[in-house]
């Protein structure tokens, strides 16, 4: 690589790093500034105002926000890991008639957006009593997940040199011995990768949770800063503050398995 093509690499990583870094840094500028300021700045107050944080957790109710957003994503993730590696591992290495098409099928279902079925999904939900509890959006969040999942791992296991599972053939083993005792154990950046895309897609979710939870006291965090949006719309550093407490557990997960995430995605960058 030459020097002009390291330093526009470099530059354009600066960049994108920037894009990143200054609106959460104006955030949480907002977010500590006093609560009569209108329109804030981006620079760091005088006497910050870390009170902001506990007044809009008492004022929105986080705690049992974030708890309903957790147990949603803490059951969201593991059985969309195992489903999507099982059905990975089925599309890659069996051969079988209709495979193909049973793919298209499935990567069909990145192009579904929530509004065409939460309408739909509300009344079949309701229909077998669901609504109002927390499978009403999990099983969802897990179906809609799928097609990703499914996809990424399909890759990864094609990515594998199939000299290492036929290896393993001949010495006798099965197919489920061959999965979780070979091929998994390279997997790890793989499911780290795709756990915490999961984990994030769950985390935000708001339509549906929304929608397919009408008690307040269930509410997730995305769906309950909406109502806090709408009782302190004019209270912007409550605002910011709020915010700061939605999307701090996403960005303390991803600060603890960055390196694992980064692997990941660079190997499905590879493949």
């Amino acid at each position: 690589m030459t020097t002009a093509s390291r330093l526009t690499s470099r530059a354009f990583l600066v960049v994108a790093g920037l894009t990143v870094l200054i609106p959460f840094l104006a955030i949480l500028s907002a977010a500590l500034q006093p609560t009569t300021t209108l329109v804030p700045r981006l620079e760091w107050p005088t006497n910050p105002q870390w009170g902001n944080f506990a007044e809009a957790w008492t004022s929105a109710g986080f705690g049992s926000l974030l708890r309903s957003s957790f147990l949603i994503a803490i059951t969201v993730v593991p059985v969309t890991l195992v489903l999507a590696t099982l059905a990975g591992y089925g599309m890659a290495m069996f051969r079988f008639r209709g495979r193909g098409l049973l793919f298209a099928f499935f990567i069909a279902g990145l192009t579904l957006p929530y509004e065409a079925i939460v309408i739909p999904l509300y009344f079949d939900l309701r229909s077998v009593g669901l609504i109002d509890t927390y499978w009403a959006v999990i099983l969802p969040l897990i179906g809609a997940f799928m097609p990703f999942g499914i996809f990424w791992m399909r890759s990864h296991f094609e990515s594998i040199p199939a000299e290492l599972s036929e290896a393993a053939e001949i010495d006798g083993a099965s197919r489920m011995r061959i999965l979780f005792q070979v091929l998994l154990p390279t997997a790890r950046p793989a499911l780290t990768t795709l756990g915490l895309l999961t984990f994030m897609w769950a985390w935000n979710q708001f339509l549906l949770a929304l929608i397919l939870l009408r008690d307040p006291a269930m509410r997730t965090a995305p769906s309950g800063l909406g109502t806090f949006v709408q009782q302190y719309g004019e209270n912007v550093p409550l605002l910011a503050a709020g915010t700061l407490i939605v999307i701090a557990p996403i960005a303390l997960l991803f600060l603890a398995f960055q390196r694992q995430f980064i692997s990941g995605m660079l190997q499905g960058a590879l493949k």
